[in-house]
């Protein structure tokens, strides 16, 4: 603020010392001068607060186009010289209106073509249009994305911002055992990623110093850089969501590609523990898919054959409930015999 303030007082001087160099010193010319020099600044302050708000790819093609627009206005006067009468009013409103539009118009196309196709980094140009994804910590933490990226599923550029790098390093040096070994998966798997053959990973330096929250600045960036959000908190997912922001959760992929178990299936599980309803044994899948196992209780330990009854599809995954085989076998006995 101190140094703009003082580059305002000293363009001011400059315009009083441009007004008095033919040896007028008026006091209405000094101040003249003084507040032209002193606006002139104030204007200059103002262009560099805006050009700061554009992208470089905004700038880069809004400078390309005024360029061009200029060029095509000298040829078109050149050329309207040669061959037109110089003198007629005609050619004097032609002239304006080239000598406008074409600086105008080549600046404004030039910056919508900069908007739409880049946006520059300290490592390089992130495209609009090559599908760029943000990876945020806890999808990092969590590992399974690069399996995906193994596999082929999921493919790059992947945005890896500063302040995630910052984040995942704040939780590897916690002095909480189990958040260390979590911050130092993270920047395994990250490194993992990195050394992936035919796979991008972008460092960027963007920030927000104005938001606080990291998950805000996710979605920020994302937006101004049209880039999608690969993550695996429910949370960010809805408030990326509400924002226009495209999300690619690694649960949901994970709950859309689990088997289909359909009512009435046999399949046989451990019952590991007692379940929340009286005589209940809970089980689960390879997947983590949680089973509920009636009148189990007496078999914790053992290995059982179960009968699926019904599938329940929560927000937190799916739960299956079954019964026992041979409970069943004998119910289904009964029905038949009347």
């Amino acid at each position: 603020m101190v140094t703009r303030t003082i580059f305002v007082l000293l363009s001011g001087v400059a315009g009083l010392a441009l007004f008095t160099r033919g040896g007028e010193y008026q006091p209405a010319s000094l101040l003249g001068g003084f507040a032209i020099g002193a606006v002139t600044g104030l204007i200059i302050l103002l262009s560099e607060y805006v050009l700061q708000k554009l992208s470089f790819g905004i700038i880069l093609g809004g400078t390309a186009g005024l360029g061009v627009g200029l060029l095509l206005t000298g040829l078109t006067e050149w050329v309207g010289s040669a061959v037109f009468d110089v003198q007629t009013v005609l050619f004097h409103v032609g002239g304006l209106v080239f000598l406008l539009g074409f600086p105008y118009l080549g600046m404004v196309l030039g910056a919508q073509f900069g908007k739409e196709r880049f946006v520059i980094r300290p490592d390089g140009p992130v495209s609009h249009t090559n599908g760029s994804k943000i990876l945020d910590t806890s999808v990092i933490i969590d590992g399974r994305v690069s399996d995906l990226c193994e596999t082929g599923f999921l493919e790059g550029p992947f945005i890896v911002p500063h302040f995630i790098l910052q984040e995942l390093q704040h939780i590897a040096d916690s002095s909480d055992t189990l958040k260390r070994a979590r911050g130092r998966r993270g920047l395994d798997i990250l490194n993992k990623i990195q050394k992936m053959p035919d796979l991008e990973v972008r460092i960027v330096e963007d920030d927000f110093p104005h938001i606080r929250e990291v998950d805000a600045k996710i979605v920020a960036l994302a937006k101004k850089v049209r880039a999608k959000v690969v993550t695996n908190d429910l949370n960010l997912n809805k408030v990326a969501e509400l924002q226009g922001v495209r999300v690619l959760n690694i649960n949901e992929l994970c709950n859309a590609l689990r088997p289909v178990v359909l009512p009435g299936e046999a399949m046989r599980v451990f019952v590991l523990k007692e379940g929340k309803e009286p005589g209940q044994g809970v089980a689960y899948l390879d997947d983590g898919t949680m089973i509920v196992v009636d009148n189990a209780r007496r078999w914790i330990g053992r290995n059982v054959d179960v009968v699926v009854t019904s599938v329940l599809q929560t927000t937190a995954g799916r739960m299956i409930f079954t019964r026992l085989k041979d409970e069943n076998e004998r119910e289904e006995l009964q029905v038949a015999r009347g």
